[in-house]
């Protein structure tokens, strides 16, 4: 069994927003499909850390998330900052269960297991020291990060982090998040959101005793990460 990571699919099979009109993003339905199924198997798990589907309400992400459940492999899914159709946990395990989509589970201040590493994690966020509501917005992230985590190291295994934001980016330094991340000794941190040019600052590699790894979509050529 392997654990795969690939954040960013910006799905939009019902919501009328195809990222192929963006360079660089051509055929990418085709390319995530074809990437996935060459080498993700039924046994395996991919992490989906956020901007999972560009859809404004669940039934509306009814199509994306078929796509999603008819690939190879348990996905866990996290939020990002454009899935505006995220909802309750009720909502959302109700919505899974009544489209059978039994290969989905999202996660939301929990963590799961899969092969010898426990997934855990949250959207995060960037901090504009402007905006008092981004600092409020920031604490609660910290504080559902630190949530995830510690269920997380009660399974007894590898606290692995998924974020979408990512919490160190060039000289910016999301010190709520890496505080966090620090006290619980969290060894790898794996992060989406950047795309483009913005991929030329992202945080590859050790960064105050932690690994980072960005994992977007299109940064990765569409073809999901290995984690294990």
């Amino acid at each position: 069994m392997s654990v795969y990571a690939i954040a960013d699919l910006h799905l939009s099979f019902s919501s009328g927003k195809p990222m192929d009109v963006f360079t660089g993003w051509e055929d990418y339905i085709v390319k995530i499909e074809s990437n996935w199924k060459s080498l993700v198997k039924q046994t395996d798990t991919v992490v989906i850390p956020g901007d999972v589907s560009w859809a404004m309400s669940l039934e509306e992400a009814k199509c994306d998330f078929e796509f999603i459940n008819n690939l190879p492999g348990k996905k866990f899914i996290f939020k990002g900052n454009h899935d505006y159709w995220w909802n309750t946990m009720s909502k959302m395990n109700a919505f899974l269960e009544a489209n059978a989509f039994n290969s989905i589970k999202i996660l939301n201040n929990d963590a799961a297991t899969a092969d010898n590493i426990a997934i855990c994690g949250t959207r995060g966020w960037f901090y504009d020291e402007s905006q008092s509501e981004d600092k409020k917005v920031l604490l609660r992230e910290a504080g559902r990060l630190n949530v995830s985590i510690t269920q997380a190291e009660k399974t007894g295994l590898e606290p692995v982090v998924f974020l979408h934001y990512p919490p160190v980016y060039g000289n910016f330094i999301n010190s709520e998040i890496i505080e966090v991340l620090k006290q619980h000794k969290i060894k790898r941190c794996y992060y989406g959101h950047l795309h483009g040019k913005a991929t030329v600052n992202a945080v590859q590699g050790p960064y105050d005793g932690i690994i980072f790894r960005l994992i977007s979509a299109d940064f990765l050529a569409f073809r999901p990460y290995v984690i294990i």
